[in-house]
């Protein structure tokens, strides 16, 4: 910015805008199950167990009727309930492995350095929270299979970065 030239405009959402809290788990060609937490409800395990896991198993074995869970791997961050002790005895129970996330690396993460923006940049602003959910979950099915396989492209990338800079924040070394 050069001297004189005026300030750039900042566009802040307002405090009072809808906010949803939603579990997208997706696969390299697209969603798999979208679920949207209600108003005011805490995300506990047993929360994250009931309401997204389980009706996720359900929809893999759906989706792959004759192999069901066998070769799926999830990948999730360190949040409480996605690494309580029975969140893994029932992921490990349904045959699901977990590959793990490491503790200080918040660039692995598909939804930090992919989806959270992308929704941002891509949707309107929602009257309420109800219209927010059925936008995300509307825009989620509407992104072509490539854009989800260019993601998981990318995240093999920082992965590996990851793994070259033993863990540590590698977000400057990207391309």
């Amino acid at each position: 910015m050069a001297r004189g030239d005026p300030p750039p405009t900042v566009i802040r959402r307002s405090k009072f805008a809808p906010r949803i809290l939603s579990s997208i788990f997706f696969k390299s060609n697209g969603p798999v199950l979208i679920h949207h937490m209600g108003r005011g409800q805490t995300i506990d395990h047993h929360y994250y167990i009931n309401n997204c896991l389980r009706p996720l198993v359900d929809e893999i074995k759906c989706q792959r009727p004759s192999c069901g869970t066998r070769g799926i791997i999830i990948y999730h961050d360190n949040g409480r309930p996605h690494v309580h002790k029975d969140v893994t005895s029932y992921l490990e129970s349904e045959g699901i492995r977990i590959m793990p996330h490491p503790p200080i690396s918040p660039d692995l993460a598909p939804c930090d350095f992919w989806l959270f923006d992308l929704i941002k940049e891509n949707l309107a602003d929602q009257n309420d929270s109800e219209s927010l959910s059925s936008a995300v979950t509307k825009f989620m099915y509407s992104l072509n299979k490539e854009e989800y396989k260019k993601t998981f492209d990318k995240w093999i990338q920082r992965m590996q970065l990851c793994v070259d800079n033993e863990g540590d924040y590698f977000e400057h070394l990207m391309k």
